[in-house]
């Protein structure tokens, strides 16, 4: 198991793996599941950015959190995309597609549009 920091976030050595150059910024929400629980992005979708915050509009989670669970906010945080990327390289092809994109991760550790009926493949980092 990897370590953890003083507020409970699994330690990654951040490497510059992205040069984010969109707008907005490149803040973006992130499940506990993903930073603290040491599991791969499941499920990731893409709003509108906040005009008034560094926002991507990209969010990330496992992908079976509950609706008790995303329902409290504590279980998410803000951090930049290349952080999220230093805990799952696979998200990277996907970064630039539009506000409007729902992708979920199948059996072969890709990622698709989120049909509502195929399953998503849950992987620990």
């Amino acid at each position: 198991m990897k370590k953890k920091n003083e507020n409970g976030f699994l330690q990654v050595d951040v490497k510059p793996l992205i040069d984010w150059q969109e707008p907005n910024g490149e803040g973006c929400i992130v499940s506990d599941m993903i930073s603290k629980e040491g599991w791969k992005v499941g499920y990731m979708f893409r709003d509108e950015p906040l005009e008034d915050k560094p926002d991507s509009g990209w969010h990330f989670f496992k992908g079976d959190e509950s609706d008790a669970y995303s329902s409290d906010a504590g279980n998410f945080h803000v951090f930049a995309l290349n952080t999220v990327c230093n805990y799952d390289p696979d998200i990277i092809p996907y970064l630039h597609l539009p506000v409007g994109t729902h992708l979920i991760r199948t059996e072969d550790g890709k990622f698709m549009e989120d049909d509502g009926v195929a399953a998503i493949k849950f992987e620990r980092q």
